[in-house]
């Protein structure tokens, strides 16, 4: 299973940094009902395991693991439910061991040699990351025309705003973002308002014109 398979066609991946658990049910009704049942779970707080485990209990949203930096925060995260893992950079141990469990991994890259050894490595999908801060849509241009068999996963920095010029490049699988649910809204339990931007972000690649989704811009 790859890791465009596992997001389920979803292109817009919330990037969700959550430190109580106990706010991760209703974190995760808010998603499905703003129709954006898939979340990527930061390991940035020492509840994120809990975190993931709660939300992952649903069976209505796809889950994964961020900012996993180690082979043993690999095992956490599947142990917790993950269905894929995302890095922040490219780590050959964490790579090989989601690779031994079968679970999609996503590592983070911002130049050719990485990406060359996310290539050696077996894998066709990499985040690049943090992605305005590195050039956005114009670098991934210039790395898509050198690595046409890649696809990429920008994060870092992109807004409601920019996301639709990086959705429309035929290279980018996804986009990871946290307009969507924002730390503050996290914090105040704003979930009606999380709900909304999900379903205006899922609104945004929709109307999309046709012909300009997945082709090159």
């Amino acid at each position: 299973m790859t890791a465009t398979d596992v997001l389920g066609g979803h292109r817009i991946v919330p990037v969700v940094v959550l430190d109580d658990p106990a706010k991760a049910d209703a974190l995760g009704a808010a998603l499905v009902e703003g129709g954006l049942p898939v979340a990527e779970a930061t390991f940035r707080t020492p509840e994120a395991a809990q975190v993931l485990r709660r939300l992952a209990e649903r069976d209505d949203l796809v889950v994964g693991a961020g900012t996993v930096l180690t082979a043993r925060q690999v095992d956490e995260a599947l142990e917790a439910g993950a269905r894929f893992v995302v890095s922040p950079g490219l780590s050959a141990s964490v790579v090989r061991r989601c690779q031994d469990a079968g679970v999609p991994v996503i590592p983070g890259i911002t130049t050719p040699s990485e990406i060359m050894q996310a290539l050696d490595l077996g894998l066709d999908t990499v985040k690049f990351f943090p992605a305005e801060a590195n050039g956005g849509l114009p670098t991934i241009k210039a790395l898509a025309a050198a690595f046409p068999q890649v696809r990429f996963m920008p994060t870092g920095g992109i807004t409601v705003d920019s996301a639709p010029a990086y959705l429309a490049h035929s290279s980018v699988a996804a986009v990871g973002g946290s307009w969507m649910v924002a730390g503050d809204l996290l914090a105040h339990g704003r979930w009606d308002e999380v709900a909304a931007r999900c379903a205006a972000s899922t609104a945004l690649y929709d109307s999309l014109q046709p012909e300009l989704r997945g082709a090159p811009a």
